[in-house]
């Protein structure tokens, strides 16, 4: 069974839950173009999270979903949100999220829990998620170690890929191994509907298959951004030792920076390795519909 069909949607895509972009109204669009929009709740209070659900209820009669953040400081009231309002998905992010999947699952919302490994995929398929989101070190934001062509075909079944997928051909590999469907993130950056600034559109389009690097790695926080002013001042001071304390400075508020004030030089400019394969700026709509339409396309020629 493919994703669309799980979850009663048009396309097998899903919206990555990308802090401070994953709005009400970004999610809304996302689900009523055909595909699951997702609320991130990251960077979120309780309350502001709760009114966004709301407030893309009013905006979509589709299904969408929200992508919480297990490391916010307010996770459990997020969680307890969640079920409260009964919104059709729910995706984590960094961490076990073993302790909500019950009160989640009673509310009658399927789980799919972000993973960068194959051990975390096997937990949370024991505590009964409904599927994991194998996502691969290509992605953009937060990521795990493995490739998504060496994770996906490790986890369990009902797998939705992740990282590094922006094309059909790459849409076409996920299926061939073992994915039901994909999670997508960078290339729904350069869309009409998405809420950025148009810096960070316009840095994103200009980027190159060689424009993202990994800060991090060296205090357990691994973020794969653009390379810009922000990421050389951290990766040199991780080379001089410093701590992780002293490394968040650089990043602090940097993701706010981009997204709203549009400041790439200094500000947390997140994508993923696909990010030097997008050229142009379209609508939620065409960018699904030609993924669908390329992958088809792809394994008519492999069938020949």
């Amino acid at each position: 069974m493919k994703l669309n069909e799980l979850l009663g949607i048009e396309f097998p895509f899903i919206q990555g839950g990308m802090a401070n972009i994953a709005t009400a109204e970004f999610a809304a669009a996302v689900s009523n173009a055909g595909a699951l929009g997702l609320i991130g709740a990251g960077g979120m209070s309780p309350e502001v999270f709760r009114d966004s659900i709301r407030r893309c209820r009013q905006l979509t009669d589709k299904p969408f979903g929200v992508n919480i953040m297990l490391m916010h400081p307010q996770v459990e009231e997020l969680a307890a949100i969640a079920a409260e309002e009964k919104v059709a998905v729910v995706t984590t992010g960094a961490g076990d999220p073993s302790r909500f999947i019950p009160a989640w699952k009673e509310a009658g919302i399927k789980v799919f829990p972000v993973v960068p490994a194959v051990a975390l995929a096997k937990l949370v398929a024991k505590r009964g998620a409904d599927g994991v989101i194998a996502e691969g070190t290509e992605s953009g934001g937060h990521v795990g170690e493995t490739t998504t062509m060496a994770l996906v075909p490790q986890v369990v079944d009902a797998v939705i890929a992740a990282g590094g997928i922006a094309s059909g051909r790459q849409l076409l590999a996920a299926y061939a191994l073992g994915a039901i469907g994909a999670q997508v993130g960078t290339c729904l950056l350069v869309s009409e509907e998405c809420p950025i600034h148009e810096n960070y559109k316009k840095a994103v389009l200009k980027a190159s298959d060689r424009s993202t690097v990994v800060t991090g790695r060296s205090v357990d926080a691994p973020v794969r951004c653009l390379r810009n002013q922000m990421t050389n001042e951290y990766i040199a001071k991780e080379r001089e030792g410093a701590d992780r304390m002293e490394l968040e400075h650089f990043t602090l508020g940097g993701l706010r920076k981009a997204v709203f004030d549009g400041d790439v030089k200094t500000g947390s400019v997140m994508a993923g390795q696909v990010a030097g394969m997008l050229h142009e700026i379209k609508p939620l709509r065409q960018i699904f519909e030609e993924l669908q339409a390329d992958c088809e396309k792809r394994l008519a020629e492999l069938e020949k």
